[in-house]
């Protein structure tokens, strides 16, 4: 898993400056943040569910 994340890695300042307009700006914001908007929900979710199954025992 780890060689294929280097393989993957690109600069973002690269594709910002060669951006053919703004939806493709914002394309690249929302793909930078979804990964870890996900990894946050995916936490939020463990803590509720955990937090729930402290309190009915």
């Amino acid at each position: 898993m780890f060689l294929i994340s280097l393989f993957q890695q690109t600069n973002i300042e690269e594709k910002i400056q060669n951006a053919p307009d703004n939806g493709y700006l914002i394309g690249v914001w929302i793909g930078n943040i979804l990964p870890f908007a996900v990894l946050v929900g995916l936490a939020w979710w463990m803590y509720i569910r955990a937090k729930k199954r402290q309190n009915n025992d």
